[in-house]
């Protein structure tokens, strides 16, 4: 059995997740090296695996610049710098464990698909809800037949109010033209778990959405624009960034790289001049804070998704023609059970309690340790469109999504087929 090396650009969250699940299966896994212009992360890295051949890069460029060290990069940089250091690693012989996005860029994203399949490389993108429990779960119910045929779908994810104030609103994806759209950088996980359950090709998208909340519109009375300049309000907003100190403290880890040592002061501090410490009603976010998307598949299977940011949890709602399916969280708090089938003509029910392993506490469900645990297997079958979340299979998510915004932008229905004609030249 091969150990594979593994080596990561851009340590953030992701990267760092990912490097650190492989570090503790050292029979399929070694790590050899990394690159980030803040060489603390580097350094969190070289600690936790513990290698002393381990390398450190100040960046992608210096990393891919010697010969190749490892068999497989993990590329975890911001959405907007996926594509190049992606396009090289395939040059140089790497294969690729690619957070998602592929892409923030349509173009770009067909081109790595066309790069991976002329050179013969394994892109794998991290679509982990793929590899979580409850979605193996929904798709072995699909796959068996017990639904009869697929006749429509309704889906949901609530982002929360607190996760959208702190990546969409003040973070990295709130500007959509400097990262990606709500729809691609949040949702492209669901798009992807509805491709996957249809199993049949999108044909059409329509979908309407905007920010409607989190704008100076709704700013309260004498608020000013950073949290820490003394707003009357204080903690009794529930997005005041002083929570970062408090009930909202486990972000902050993604977001300062001295979380675990600095004190309270220096925390503050940095909170007056970083953008999370800004008033959520007064930033320059342009992300949407809900979003609707109608979908046909073919065999005119057709699908609804909704994301807001004024729930919390996923949910899906599949009709067959023999019975439907209910699961997510609003299954699991109203019934106790994660999924529940129930027969048309009997209205016989089966509940499925899927569970958590206790001891993961790595995010997504399970979905990310799953898959670190499928990349082994996954990297080691001979054909590269044969992996579970291959760049292949991944395109026709990324393909839904941008048509997705292209609607909502334009109030048109999109047809793929011709999306993807038109980005393809």
């Amino acid at each position: 059995m091969k150990r594979f090396k593994l080596a990561g650009i851009g340590c953030g969250g992701r990267t760092r997740t990912y490097l650190s699940l492989a570090a503790k299966m050292p029979e399929y896994f070694e790590i050899v090296g990394a690159a980030d212009p803040i060489a603390l992360r580097v350094e969190q890295v070289r600690t936790e695996v513990k290698n002393p051949a381990f390398r450190s890069f100040k960046d992608a460029n210096e990393l891919l610049s010697v010969d190749k060290f490892a068999d497989i990069l993990v590329i975890g940089t911001q959405d907007a710098f996926h594509f190049a250091p992606c396009l090289a690693a395939l040059q140089k012989g790497y294969d690729i464990l690619l957070e998602k996005p592929i892409s923030n860029n349509l173009r770009e994203v067909l081109a790595l698909e066309k790069a991976a399949r002329e050179l013969g490389r394994k892109v794998l993108v991290c679509h982990v809800l793929r590899y979580t429990p409850f979605y193996e779960k929904l798709k072995e119910i699909v796959a068996s037949g017990v639904l009869g045929e697929i006749i429509s779908i309704d889906a949901n994810e609530g982002v929360g109010t607190f996760h959208q104030s702190h990546s969409f609103v003040r973070g990295h994806w709130s500007i959509v033209e400097k990262s990606s759209p709500m729809i691609i950088a949040k949702c492209c996980h669901d798009m992807d778990i509805l491709s996957w359950l249809v199993d049949q090709p999108c044909e059409q998208v329509s979908s309407f959405g905007s920010l409607s909340y989190f704008n100076k519109e709704h700013t309260p009375t004498d608020a000013p624009p950073r949290c820490t300049d003394g707003c009357p309000l204080g903690l009794s907003c529930q997005y005041n960034a002083l929570h970062y100190l408090g009930k909202q403290k486990g972000w902050l880890k993604w977001i300062y790289d001295k979380t675990d040592t600095a004190t309270p002061d220096e925390i503050r501090a940095w909170l007056a001049q970083s953008p999370w410490g800004r008033c959520v009603y007064q930033c320059d976010n342009t992300a949407v804070d809900h979003q609707v998307i109608s979908m046909q598949f073919a065999k005119n299977i057709t699908a609804t998704f909704t994301m807001t940011a004024f729930n919390s949890g996923r949910n899906i709602t599949i009709c067959g023609s023999r019975a439907k399916l209910h699961g997510g969280d609003t299954t699991k708090w109203q019934s106790g059970a994660d999924i529940i089938v129930m027969e048309h003509e009997t209205w016989h029910q089966t509940r499925h309690h899927i569970g958590q392993d206790p001891n993961d506490a790595y995010g997504h469900g399970g979905g990310d340790s799953g898959l670190v645990r499928a990349l082994h297997s996954e990297m080691s079958k001979d054909r590269p469109g044969d992996m579970r979340s291959s760049i292949s299979r991944s395109v026709e998510s990324h393909l839904m999504g941008f048509a997705a915004e292209t609607s909502r932008l334009s109030g048109k229905t999109i047809s793929i087929a011709e999306f993807r004609k038109l980005n393809e030249s």
